[in-house]
């Protein structure tokens, strides 16, 4: 069901924030040092997920002093709906070729992992020599496979619907600065 920008407007300002700003910004820096640790100086080819992967990429972005370079993909299971389909639906493939190299997807939200497993698969099937993953928010339950987890994981949340720092409710506010959770869900 389609909403409104005022709909959208009303439930930002209804929402649980989990995270604000400045709770986000330090776990993106964390982060940022985890990847440096890990990536810096293997010349990785970081992956930006689209569409909620936007804005944790371009925060960590900034934050990585080593060479890298930068692509994007858009692959979903959700297109729009709050429940994703069964099929990892590709609307736009990497134009970098992935053979051989370290591979760091960047993502807003790993929630039951069917569309990261997805890009692992597909990451790894064209030569990657590693897939790393970074997750801005980890969300916390058990319908997840306990073998997809994230490499580097910025913050935490409970099992709701969240929105903000790329995440998005039916498609709005994925600017929100911050996680919120919409009230009641």
């Amino acid at each position: 069901m389609a909403v409104s920008a005022k709909q959208a407007e009303q439930v930002w300002r209804e929402a649980d924030c989990l995270h604000d700003q400045a709770a986000v910004e330090k776990a993106l820096d964390r982060m940022a040092r985890e990847i440096t640790d890990s990536l810096g100086g293997r010349d990785p080819l970081v992956l930006c997920v689209m569409t909620g992967g936007v804005v944790a990429a371009g925060h960590l972005l900034t934050r990585l002093n080593f060479p890298l370079q930068v692509d994007y993909l858009h692959a979903t299971r959700y297109r729009g709906d709050v429940k994703g389909a069964a099929e990892l639906h590709w609307l736009v493939r990497p134009q970098t070729p992935l053979e051989g190299r370290a591979v760091l997807v960047v993502d807003d939200i790993l929630d039951e992992g069917h569309t990261l497993a997805g890009i692992i698969d597909y990451c790894r099937q064209h030569g990657a020599s590693s897939v790393h993953t970074a997750m801005l928010v980890l969300k916390q339950h058990d319908r997840r496979d306990p073998n997809m987890k994230a490499d580097f994981v910025g913050v935490e949340v409970e099992d709701r619907y969240v929105f903000g720092y790329g995440m998005d409710y039916k498609e709005y506010l994925r600017n929100a600065p911050g996680i919120y959770a919409v009230k009641g869900m």
